[in-house]
């Protein structure tokens, strides 16, 4: 019997779903009502609908006011209940006291979206806050989107939309563009008319009451006719829809943003603006790279970058060959290149004898490679066609500076040709005016992005390949985490609760070592000695030398107030360090605070110091550090930042952004620290801080690396406020692992299956599994045949294995295999789509796993999930000559439907 369910031919992005989207009153209504239309000249709510008006989208434009029988010409209404035709989508510009109440309006009539234009919300402080909570409790209770409030509006020139009070009409192209900001809309929107720059959509969406960056990202990223998505943002917003949108379009369509409120003064107007936190900045730039997002700093480079990675492909690494015709514009873009942190590629040898060949004499002989201010067209292409072969480079920039020998138009036909013929960017930068435009126009036509100034072609280099870095990140197959013991997170809780219910937020050293040492995260052996007496015995115990520290369940930073004292060789010396700091402690912060101390013995410093950290971010949640320890951790301010849940990929990536990496690697003939041990610790730590949401925070500070071990020498733990209520703890911006989908099932004739989400570290498996599968198999799964190389593509599988728990669920069903007694993947059931209306469910499962109920048991946990995740319906396409599958979704309620001639049925539950 065949189970397995076929679904849509797969594509690079296949996420869209057969069900309408709630966005799509937005980008294609049928009937607009401009509820605050006048004749005023120069008001929002004329231009508004002079643009409604002005570019017909296939609908009616109804005006709303009270006051009038008409505006510019056509019959308007006293209110949206007044109008005869149903209205899916409201533009609302009626002052800011009146928008609750016509939102209500709005609902009465089934009204699906609105765009509230007016300003006057949580911008304005208390008064506004309240009156946005009217708005969008009236929003909710009728079920209506909403766009805004103090935004400019809609354009959305593939279809005709412009619900905007701007001065015209964006041309059509394949840019979506998105803004927080309605007057730097209008300013680019000029700029874009005269660069003859079109877009998909074009939309201001203000304060973000309802519709966020999340649900637009993911709508673009649907959008057949959006090629690149660009974002001026000044705030977050929902963090979690965010990240989970973005991650996913991102691998196919270039995300670039633009982020306001770098500075202190700046984050501070970008708050006053929108009314929001902006959030650190640092940890912004964290979450951009976890989800394959390319930053800028201004605003031409959002657009360059936009036509740069449409017309070239990515680089593979940092490596840039410029070539000139001029020394110092090559220095210059040199400057510009490593500044930015790529390299200069160095010219191979081969190379450099080739080029002697026919380069004058006095030619550069390395990188930038200058080829004289007289270079003709034919020397300027012999030199590009070596240099971007050359395999020790990973892009090239070409300048040019109009010298009086120089044909700029002839030496761009000669680039031309290799626009793409290579797997390598190409850049070009023709300096100068009127004598190289010619030039810039052959280059731009055939696909090679030209520049005014060649220090900006190397900034556009340097994003190039941190976007690739960005998304290689998410492709890369991370090494299995290290297993736990089943009761670490409960023995974690205890400690944790016994803290709290002694009315205590601090942990002290020896509690948070305990906590440490619950995920296997080695730790000093620790003693506590209320006594000088007892110091002694312990010291004795340990042997020496040894450490004390202070013991206090109220001082965390012990060195502040002489809570440390090292390397203590005998019985006299522990107890004169205990007096000592018992003294210094009673000094500095009060005698109350001395609970005695911690002995330990003192560890071989013979390695590296380093930090790891987390703590809680107003927007991001949870955020963990990882950088250079000890002491002097502020002042050296050497770390990295990144959101959990992290695995071995991940961690590692962290680690490469410090400097302090590179002595971790080994340097100076001294061996490298356990690297994979390091990065398995923050899995591990990773782990405790997803596991352990009334932590605030926690620093291990040092963790002392070396080539033999890694010991946590000293641990603080900060917990939230005992009196918060468990539902108000900060949520992680990343989804983690859903354990609650897992568990174990036995078959018909008794095969022990362990049912469980699918985790990215199970890519070599599904390697395996797709191996397993018979053409029946896989022709039934997706409808066509697809020859194996395209199941195993790395590319593939990485997207199928590394999903956001948040947008879909896969579940993995594994058995030892008796012939080798490894456990196997024999089972996957996924479930795409779970912030969307419907649901789609696909199962396949290994030849020798059919027949035994497999597929009946993991249709039935894929509804139970979707229950339990609000889905509302789920969906199936089934092979028509599938009855046993159609069968089994009837048992599970589902309804089957299947036109004539149709060979696929469709399977349909509502829940």
């Amino acid at each position: 019997m065949s189970i397995e369910l076929p679904t849509k031919p797969e594509s690079a992005h296949n996420i869209l779903t057969s069900a309408p989207n709630p966005l799509d009153v937005f980008f294609s209504p049928h009937n607009v009502a401009v509820i605050g239309a006048t004749e005023t000249p120069g008001s929002v709510g004329r231009t508004t609908l002079w643009n409604l008006m002005s570019s017909p989208f296939g609908g009616a434009v109804l005006p709303v006011n009270p006051k009038r029988a008409s505006v510019l010409g056509i019959k308007a209404y006293p209110t949206v209940r007044d109008v005869p035709a149903r209205v899916d989508l409201a533009v609302i510009v009626s002052p800011a006291p009146t928008v609750p109440g016509v939102i209500r309006e709005c609902g009465e009539v089934g009204v699906k979206g609105a765009i509230v234009i007016s300003a006057g919300f949580k911008e304005l402080g208390a008064p506004g806050v309240k009156l946005e909570q009217e708005l969008i409790a009236e929003a909710r209770k009728a079920g209506i989107r909403i766009i805004g409030p103090n935004c400019l509006g809609v354009m959305v020139p593939p279809t005709g939309v412009n619900a905007t009070f701007a001065a015209g009409m964006a041309r059509t192209g394949s840019v979506g563009f998105l803004s927080q900001s309605g007057a730097l809309c209008t300013a680019v929107l000029d700029w874009s008319l005269r660069e003859m720059v079109g877009f998909s959509a074009f939309m201001s969406i203000g304060s973000m009451v309802d519709v966020g960056w999340g649900d637009l990202i993911y709508y673009l990223g649907n959008d057949p006719k959006t090629r690149s998505i660009l974002i001026y943002m000044e705030s977050v917003g929902d963090a979690r829809s965010f990240l989970s949108a973005a991650r996913e379009v991102a691998l196919s369509k270039p995300i670039i943003i633009i982020k306001a409120g770098r500075t202190a003064a700046g984050s501070k107007a970008a708050a006053s603006h929108t009314g929001s936190l902006t959030g650190s900045d640092d940890v912004l730039d964290a979450a951009f790279r976890r989800s394959g997002i390319l930053r800028v700093n201004n605003i031409a480079d959002l657009f360059y970058m936009a036509e740069v990675l449409a017309k070239q492909p990515r680089p593979k690494g940092p490596r840039l060959t410029i070539l000139t015709n001029a020394g110092g514009p090559g220095v210059l873009a040199a400057d510009s290149l490593l500044i930015g942190g790529g390299e200069l590629a160095e010219v191979s040898a081969a190379a450099v004898e080739s080029m002697n060949a026919f380069l004058p004499a006095a030619w550069s002989r390395g990188n930038p490679i200058d080829v004289l201010g007289d270079a003709t067209a034919e020397r300027y292409a012999k030199s590009v066609e070596i240099a971007v072969k050359d395999p020790a480079s990973d892009g090239l920039l070409v300048i040019l500076t109009p010298q009086a020998m120089t044909d700029a138009t002839q030496i761009a036909e000669h680039l031309k040709p290799h626009a793409r013929q290579t797997a390598k960017p190409v850049l070009a930068s023709w300096m100068g005016g009127p004598e190289v435009a010619a030039g810039e126009q052959i280059l731009n036509a055939a696909g090679i992005p030209t520049f005014p100034y060649p220090d900006t072609a190397a900034r556009m280099f340097n994003y190039m390949w941190r976007y690739t870095y960005n998304l290689k990140g998410l492709y890369e197959t991370p090494k299995y985490g290290p297993e736990l013991s089943e009761d670490a997170q409960q023995k974690a809780r205890a400690i944790i609760d016994t803290v709290k219910a002694s009315g205590r937020t601090i942990l002290t050293e020896y509690e948070s070592k305990q906590i440490l040492a619950c995920y296997n995260i080695p730790t000093v052996p620790t003693s506590i000695a209320a006594t000088e007496e007892e110091a002694v015995r312990r010291a004795g115990e340990f042997g020496y030398p040894v450490v004390l520290k202070l013991y206090s369940e109220t001082i965390t930073h012990k060195t502040d107030v002489g809570g440390v004292v090292l390397n203590l060789k005998d019985a006299s010396a522990v107890r004169s360090a205990f007096t000592g700091i018992r003294e210094s402690v009673a000094a500095k912060a009060g005698a109350e605070h001395f609970q005695g101390v911690t002995v330990q013995p003192m560890a071989k410093l013979d390695g590296y110091e380093v930090i790891i950290g987390s703590s809680v971010d107003p927007q991001f949640g949870p955020v963990i550090l990882f950088g250079l320890g000890g002491q002097l951790v502020e002042v050296f301010q050497d770390r990295a930042l990144g959101l959990p849940p992290l695995n071995s990929t991940l961690a590692r990536r962290m680690m490469e952004q410090t400097r302090i990496y590179k002595a971790l690697k080994g340097v100076r003939g001294r061996p490298p620290v356990d690297l994979e041990g390091l990065e398995q610790l923050m899995v591990r730590f990773s782990r405790l801080v997803v596991d352990q949401r009334w932590i605030k925070e926690i620093d291990i500070n040092p963790l002392l690396a070396s080539p033999e071990r890694l010991l946590a020498l000293d641990a603080r733990v900060v917990l939230h406020d005992p009196a918060t209520a468990e539902k108000d703890l900060p949520r992680l911006a990343i989804r983690p692992y859903p354990t609650r989908y897992e568990s174990g099932w036995t078959s018909k004739t008794g095969l022990r299956v362990h049912i469980r989400p699918i985790a990215p570290e199970d890519e070599p498996d599904m390697v395996k599994f797709h191996e397993s599968l018979s053409e029946r198999t896989v022709y039934q799964r997706y409808l066509q045949t697809l020859r194996l190389s395209q199941r195993v593509a790395h590319e593939r599988l990485t997207r199928i294995c590394f999903i956001d728990y948040a947008r879909q669920m896969a579940l993995v069903a594994t058995a030892v295999n008796p012939d080798s007694g490894e456990e196997e993947i024999i089972g996957v059931g996924r479930l795409q789509g779970l912030r969307e209306p419907e649901s789609e469910f696909a199962i396949v499962l290994s030849d020798r796993a059919q027949g035994q109920g497999l597929g009946v048991e993991l249709l039935s946990r894929l509804v139970a999930v979707a229950k339990a995740e609000g889905v509302r319906v789920i969906t199936a396409d089934i092979l028509g000559e599938n009855i046993a599958m159609q069968k089994v979704c009837q048992k599970l309620g589902f309804k089957l439907a299947r036109e004539l001639g149709d060979p696929v049925a469709q399977a349909r539950l509502e829940l």
